[in-house]
Formats: structure tokens, C-alpha cells, sequence
């Protein structure tokens, strides 16, 4: 990664392109053979299901990328329940073809896994394929990390492989969420940084979405 490429929070012009560099980045994943098994659609059914995920964060949540477009964060704020997308169950009929049932079963498992405590869920951090490995991973973690220890919010995560990246920004393991006849999926959280001031800023943060 450039030292020279900012992050940046995405405008609602962005969604459409974070969703399709989410879709390539998933696309080579078992979790993604999972979900679509037949290859011809699935980066269209994974594009078209993210758009409604990356649309709601939106409005209950955040999204970064860096300013050339080659990775991107999306995450919520759960500081309480918050409520699905709007029309989701129409919606995702409608974006995931055949294959509404295995969405389902990800996001009910993936509900059930979640802590219950008032958390930062990352529901994706993607990196354009053709440039892994180039450290923007490492730069959308360390820019994550850093907002968060100001709230003092600790961040949950779930990805398709245990991964040394997670681990080198803190994260720890939690038990594994295993797919049924599929791959398994790794929920990981870190601690913030133990700080009052930086709990008082979550509670006053949170106070103003209430």
C-alpha cells in the first residue's frame, strides 16, 4: 500500500462499488461456494445480497475505504439490537435467486454467535484480490483499531479463515461457527484499551443515537 493513500469514509456513491469489491474478494472462498454453489451466477448473487448488507450500514454503521478504492470496511454499531434491512426477506429472495436458505442460515447463526454486550461488528473488511498482500489489510485494521479505542468499544469479527492478521491487531478467538455440511467460520474480539475517558466517549456517543 501506497504510504500515500487515505482512508476515507464512503459516500453513498461508493456502495455499489464496495459491495462489488466485497463480492470479488468472497468469490474464492468456501464460505462463498457454500452460499452459491452453482459458479455462473455467484459473483452476481454475492454483489447483488452485499449491495442490502453495505446499504444498511449506511444507516447503522460505517463504511471506509481507501481513497484509490482497493479495500474497504464495513461494519455496525451494536450498541443496542438493531433491526434488519428494510424488506430484507423480500429483498434477498429477489437478490439470491435459489439460494435464499443458505443466506438465512448464515445470518442466523451468525446472530446467534454475536456477543451481547454493546460491540463493533466488522462485518467485512475486503482487499481487492489483485493487490493482497500489499499491506492494506494491515492499514484498514490499524485505521479500525484506532477508532474504536477513542469509544473504548470493543470489535467483534467473523471471518472465513483463522487469520495471523486478526491476531497481530488483538483479536482473540471465540468458538468456531460451523456451516451445516459447509466450512466453518471464526468469530475473533478484541479488548479495547482500557481508558475511562474513552468509555465516557461511547456512552455519550451512544446517548446521541438513542
Amino acid at each position: 500500500m501506497d504510504s500515500l493513500t487515505l482512508i476515507r469514509a464512503a459516500r453513498w456513491a461508493d456502495k455499489d462499488h464496495v459491495a462489488a469489491l466485497i463480492a470479488d474478494a468472497l468469490h474464492p472462498s468456501p464460505l462463498a461456494t457454500w452460499l452459491i454453489p452453482d459458479p455462473g451466477p455467484r459473483r452476481r448473487i454475492l454483489t447483488d445480497v452485499l449491495g442490502i448488507w453495505v446499504e444498511h450500514a449506511m444507516f447503522y454503521g460505517d463504511i471506509h475505504l481507501t481513497d484509490d478504492a482497493t479495500a474497504a470496511t464495513v461494519g455496525f454499531h451494536r450498541y443496542r439490537s438493531i433491526p434488519p434491512p428494510a424488506q430484507y426477506q423480500m429483498r434477498l429472495a429477489d437478490a439470491a435467486g435459489p439460494h435464499p436458505d443458505r443466506f438465512d442460515t448464515l445470518d442466523r447463526l451468525l446472530a446467534k454467535a454475536r456477543p451481547t454486550e454493546p460491540h463493533y461488528e466488522l462485518a467485512f473488511l475486503a482487499v481487492r484480490p489483485s493487490s493482497a498482500g500489499a499491506g492494506y489489510g494491515t492499514a484498514m485494521l490499524a485505521h479500525h483499531r484506532s477508532r474504536l479505542d477513542h469509544l473504548g468499544l470493543p470489535p467483534w469479527t467473523s471471518t472465513t479463515s483463522a487469520s495471523d492478521l486478526y491476531s497481530r491487531h488483538g483479536y482473540t478467538p471465540r468458538p468456531p461457527i460451523i456451516l451445516p455440511d459447509g466450512p466453518s467460520l471464526h468469530p475473533m474480539r478484541r479488548n479495547p484499551e482500557a481508558d475511562g475517558n474513552r468509555r465516557e466517549g461511547i456512552a455519550a456517543h451512544a446517548s446521541r443515537r438513542a
